[in-house]
C-alpha cells in the first residue's frame, strides 16, 4: 500500500487473517419484521496494522478470539476509530499515532507516502450501506479517499487532487439536472458525517444520499467503548451526571441515579449479581456520604452490607459490564444521536478483555446476558478474548478466530 489515495476498493476476506467464524445468527427482528435499527454488521481492515484484506462479520454478540499478537485489540481499535470519525472527531484526535496503523511491510512511494485503509458496512432501513476510507499517515495525516455505496451505486466519493491543499474533491449522487454534485471537503473529517450539512435533499438522488449517510453515522455514533477498571471503582465518588464513564470509575454515582429511575432494569441487575457475586445478594444500593460523595454497597439481606471496596476484581468487572448491557445509551457517557428514535438505534458495546478476571460461571452468565440483549436488538456487544472455547456454540454469539 505505497499510495493510499489510488482507490478505496472493497476488500476481500483474507483466509489467513480469519481462521474461522462460528455461530453466525440471523438478524434480530422488531415488531415481527426485519430489524431496521442502524447497526454495523461488518468491519473491514483492508490494510491496517497487522491486518490485510480482512473482513469480519459482526453479529448481535461478537467475540474476537486469538493469542496475543493476533490482532484482536487492533480490530476493536479500528471499530472505535470509525465510530469517532462518524461522530465528527478530527482525524488527529482519532489517530494520535497514525504510523502505528500502517502495515509493517508497507513501503513508501516516491513521494514518501504511506497509509492504511479501513471500512465497515451498516445495515438498517436503507439496506447494507458500505463505507471505505483511505488514510495517508505519512508525511501528513489526511483522509485521501472515501467511498459510500449502496447496492453497488457510489453515493459519495472523495479523492485527493491537490496535495498542497488541505481538502479533498468530493462528488455525491444527485440524480437531478446534474448527475453528481462536486465540492471540496476538509481532509481531516469523515465526508459521510458532513453530508447532512451539505446535501439539500431536493431530489430523489440527494435524499438517497442523505438516508444512507445518516444510517452510517447513526450506526457509528452509537458505540460505547468500555473497559471497567476495578481499582477505580472501589472508592466513593462525587455525584455528577449519572452517566457511566468508559472506565466505570463513577459506578456508584450511576447506581445512585439508576436505582431510582430504572427500577425494572435495576431489578434485573440485582438478579444477575446473584450469579456473579459471592454470597447472598438482596439489593445493590448507593449511599450518600456527608462529604458529598456516594458509595455503592451490596445489601446481603440480613442487615449486612458489603462495600464495593471489598469485592474482587472479577466481581467488579462483572458488575460493571452487566450494568452496561442492561442500561443503554441514556445511562452511558456516549454521544448517541438524540434526534433518532430509540426504535432505530442499537447501542454497540466494545470491550477488550471481555472475560478478564472473570471465573467460568461469571463469564458464561455475562455472555448469556449479552446474548439476550443482542437478541432484542437494542444492545450489541463486540469483545475480545484469548480463548473462546467456552463461548463457541452459544446461541446468538459470533466467534471470530484470529491467528497472529
Amino acid at each position: 500500500m505505497a499510495v493510499p489515495s489510488v482507490s478505496v476498493e472493497p476488500p476481500a476476506a483474507d483466509a489467513s487473517a480469519v481462521t474461522s467464524v462460528t455461530a453466525v445468527t440471523a438478524p434480530a427482528r422488531s415488531g415481527g419484521g426485519v430489524d431496521v435499527r442502524a447497526r454495523v454488521t461488518e468491519l473491514r481492515l483492508s490494510a491496517f496494522a497487522g491486518h490485510r484484506r480482512a473482513g469480519f462479520p459482526l453479529g448481535p454478540v461478537t467475540l474476537f478470539a486469538g493469542r496475543s499478537g493476533s490482532g484482536k485489540t487492533t480490530a476493536l481499535a479500528a471499530y472505535e476509530a470509525l465510530a469517532r470519525l462518524g461522530g465528527g472527531a478530527p482525524l488527529g484526535e482519532v489517530f494520535p499515532d497514525p504510523a502505528a496503523c500502517v502495515p509493517e511491510r508497507a513501503r513508501p512511494d516516491a513521494e514518501g507516502r504511506r497509509g492504511f485503509r479501513i471500512g465497515c458496512t451498516a445495515d438498517g432501513a436503507e439496506g447494507p450501506v458500505r463505507l471505505d476510507i483511505a488514510v495517508q499517515a505519512e508525511p501528513a495525516l489526511r483522509i485521501v479517499g472515501e467511498r459510500l455505496t449502496v447496492d453497488g451505486t457510489v453515493l459519495l466519493e472523495t479523492a485527493l487532487r491537490d496535495p498542497g491543499r488541505r481538502t479533498v474533491q468530493a462528488a455525491w449522487h444527485t440524480a437531478g439536472s446534474a448527475p453528481v454534485t462536486r465540492a471540496p471537503l476538509p481532509d481531516d473529517r469523515l465526508g459521510t458525517a458532513l453530508l447532512p450539512l451539505r446535501v439539500a435533499g431536493k431530489t430523489d438522488g440527494q435524499r438517497r444520499v442523505l438516508a444512507a449517510a445518516e444510517q452510517m453515522v447513526v450506526a457509528l455514533r452509537s458505540v460505547f467503548p468500555c473497559d471497567p477498571r476495578p481499582e477505580w471503582m472501589r472508592a466513593p465518588v462525587p455525584t455528577g451526571s449519572g452517566r457511566l464513564l468508559p472506565g466505570c470509575d463513577n459506578l456508584a454515582d450511576v447506581l445512585w441515579r439508576t436505582r431510582a429511575e430504572c427500577t425494572r432494569r435495576h431489578g434485573l441487575l440485582v438478579e444477575a449479581l446473584r450469579g456473579g457475586c459471592a454470597g447472598p445478594v438482596a439489593d445493590l444500593i448507593a449511599e450518600p456520604l456527608p462529604d458529598g460523595t456516594v458509595r455503592a454497597l451490596l445489601d446481603r439481606g440480613d442487615g449486612r452490607r458489603t462495600e464495593l471496596a471489598r469485592l474482587g476484581d472479577g466481581e467488579l468487572r462483572y458488575l460493571a459490564l452487566t450494568l452496561v448491557l442492561l442500561t443503554g445509551p441514556g445511562v452511558l457517557d456516549v454521544d448517541a444521536p438524540g434526534e433518532v428514535p430509540d426504535a432505530l438505534r442499537s447501542l454497540t458495546v466494545l470491550t477488550d478483555g471481555f472475560d478478564r478476571a472473570l471465573d467460568p460461571a461469571q463469564r458464561r452468565t455475562l455472555l448469556g446476558t449479552a446474548a439476550r440483549m443482542g437478541e432484542r436488538g437494542h444492545v450489541r456487544c463486540v469483545g475480545a478474548v484469548s480463548d473462546a472455547s467456552w463461548a463457541t456454540g452459544t446461541e446468538g454469539v459470533t466467534v471470530v478466530h484470529l491467528e497472529p
